[in-house]
């Protein structure tokens, strides 16, 4: 029987669409997460609307799903939408992300900057994503990211408070918060209840690619394999209250070429162990 996405916590993992080659077939993404003990999978809107186009059984969809007994927990990722004026495009990939989520019933929307204007008009922008996405029964997670021009945690929570939605808040991701401001005091600056996402991977502090994006999406390592320090970071969350699924975006070359299943385990193992470290008296 397949996860409900709504019902997840923070003892539930979801295998990020982005550990896997963004093309990878969709019921193998799904097998492996199920084998791997995951909860859910994340799902690219842009790869739904191509399996459309082809003829996508949703049905099938549906029994992959409860043979592995997961769920599509989230999906990705929405930019465009800080635009002054959005274009068709962007609402037409919009209208899709909602298709995913009203289809599976997922918990979570992923959104990204640019942002056009002032850190007040993002906000304005913001709040009206989070109204669309309740129509459907979605929380929003706005994430930082260094090669835009939303870099801190610390101005994405400035836009969520100043949206103040009850289903808008921010997503932390340990590769941008490693390798961006690096400042884990603005992490903990945030409160529990505005964090509604939280990718977790690993890597070395060091770039081992001179594009930041494009080392972001080779490189990452399991979490707790690295040098970002995983286990202060999901502490600091824990702290906080934060009882959210743990998404696995471990973007990696190596990963791309390898069965699945693979990748899966190796994301799953080292995030067990980071909580169960994270969890340990202290």
């Amino acid at each position: 029987m397949t996860t409900s996405a709504r019902k997840l916590t923070g003892d539930d993992l979801v295998l990020s669409h982005f550990t896997l080659a963004l093309d990878h077939p969709l019921d193998d993404r799904i097998s492996a997460a199920g084998a791997a003990g995951f909860a859910g999978i994340g799902l690219f809107a842009g790869q739904y609307g191509r399996l459309r186009s082809e003829g996508l059984d949703v049905e099938q969809v549906r029994e992959w799903l409860d043979e592995a007994s997961i769920c599509i927990a989230e999906v990705e990722a929405l930019s465009g939408w800080a635009a002054h004026a959005p274009t068709d495009d962007y609402f037409a990939f919009e209208h899709l992300v909602w298709e995913v989520v009203d289809t599976f019933e997922s918990r979570y929307v992923q959104a990204i900057a640019p942002y056009e204007g002032t850190l007040h008009d993002a906000a304005t922008r913001f709040g009206e994503l989070c109204d669309r996405a309740a129509e459907h029964g979605a929380v929003v997670g706005l994430e930082f990211l260094p090669f835009t021009n939303l870099v801190s945690a610390a101005d994405t929570l400035q836009i969520v408070q100043e949206a103040d939605r009850p289903n808008g808040g921010v997503c932390v991701d340990i590769w941008h918060h490693a390798r961006g401001v690096d400042d884990l005091d603005m992490i903990r600056a945030i409160p529990g209840e505005l964090i509604t996402g939280i990718q977790m991977s690993d890597g070395p502090r060091a770039p081992q690619l001179d594009d930041y994006k494009d080392d972001c999406l080779r490189n990452r390592l399991p979490p707790g394999t690295g040098e970002f320090g995983a286990v202060e970071f999901v502490s600091t969350l824990l702290d906080a209250g934060v009882d959210l699924p743990w998404s696995l975006e471990v973007c990696n070359d190596d990963n791309w070429g390898r069965p699945a299943a693979e990748p899966a385990q190796r994301a799953a193992d080292g995030m067990r162990h980071v909580l169960s470290e994270a969890r340990s008296p202290r």
